[in-house]
């Protein structure tokens, strides 16, 4: 290993970033330095090794063909690296880490997680509750659960479940709401920072939203569902949402029509990093997401 006395690690760490992400600014995020730090890092580690590693162009960085020949060597060497950091956590391989949104979790993914740990009580399931899109390389998150339209870059996404969405309410609005019409007529529990409208349920009826009762707003789709429940109004809702309550008889359907958004469930993992055996919660998961979506049928 002398040939490692001749850079500075830091310098190499840097360069890894760089290559892997593909800017300045994406390396420096992930190693919580400035970008004018990573530069630097840059042009020492190209001093030292008396070969240039990036283009400089308009566009920003390019890597040399040397640079990408040490691309593949840095990432797998600094992957070795972040490995043998891992033993120390202790129990590592036993532990599952989870990113997951707060909601999803809630309301689907816990309730179900007891059947998890009966098919596998070698493994302790932790869960990291965040709207936050992880960094899967910098972090000890084994897996995220994702919605939205895909194509994050770094990572692969196995795409299991798109989002449909329908209206919801109490039992006792069910008798006013006969046609879809009758939504106009009665109070709305709305979530705020939805980015869904009720108009794509709405217009194969020749309604719009603008026409609707304002009602009752939450900034938490959990607080929205619970207002429903309670009977304050009718909500626009989606499986996994709504699963538990609708099959407890907390809520009803009352239209079967569904509309679905430009939104999808993924699972996803790493790119850069080999996928460890504990994950096997893929395939639970996609079993009973497969479940949950049968159940919803136009």
């Amino acid at each position: 290993m002398r040939n490692l006395n001749q850079v500075h690690l830091n310098a190499l760490r840097a360069v890894e970033a760089v290559l892997r992400l593909g800017s300045l600014s994406a390396a420096a995020a992930e190693l919580g330095v400035t970008v004018g730090a990573v530069s630097q890092h840059l042009i020492r580690c190209e001093e030292q090794l008396g070969r240039l590693l990036f283009e400089r162009t308009g566009r920003g960085l390019r890597p040399t063909p040397f640079g990408m020949r040490m691309a593949g060597l840095l990432n797998e060497g600094f992957g070795k690296l972040d490995e043998a950091v891992a033993l120390s956590r202790g129990g590592a391989d036993t532990v599952l880490t989870i990113s997951v949104a707060p909601v999803f979790a809630s309301k689907w993914l816990v309730p179900r997680l007891s059947r998890f740990s009966a098919l596998h009580p070698e493994l302790r399931l932790r869960l990291d509750a965040s709207v936050s899109l992880v960094n899967l390389d910098a972090s000890d998150v084994d897996l995220a659960i994702r919605v939205g339209e895909g194509g994050w870059p770094g990572v692969n996404a196995e795409f299991v479940l798109a989002q449909e969405v329908f209206p919801v309410c109490a039992p006792a609005l069910l008798e006013r709401l006969r046609e879809p019409r009758d939504i106009l007529d009665v109070p709305v529990v709305r979530d705020a920072n939805s980015t869904i409208s009720w108009d794509i349920w709405l217009d194969p009826f020749g309604l719009t939203e603008q026409d609707m009762w304002e009602g009752n707003s939450f900034t938490d789709a959990s607080l929205a569902l619970d207002a429903a429940i309670a009977g304050q109004g009718v909500m626009l809702a989606w499986q996994t949402l709504a699963h538990d309550a609708l099959a407890a008889g907390l809520l009803v359907r009352p239209f079967k029509e569904l509309a679905r958004t430009r939104f999808g469930y993924f699972l996803v993992t790493s790119k850069n990093r080999p996928e460890a055996k504990k994950v096997k919660i893929k395939a639970w998961l996609r079993k009973e997401i497969a479940e949950t979506a049968g159940n919803y049928k136009s």
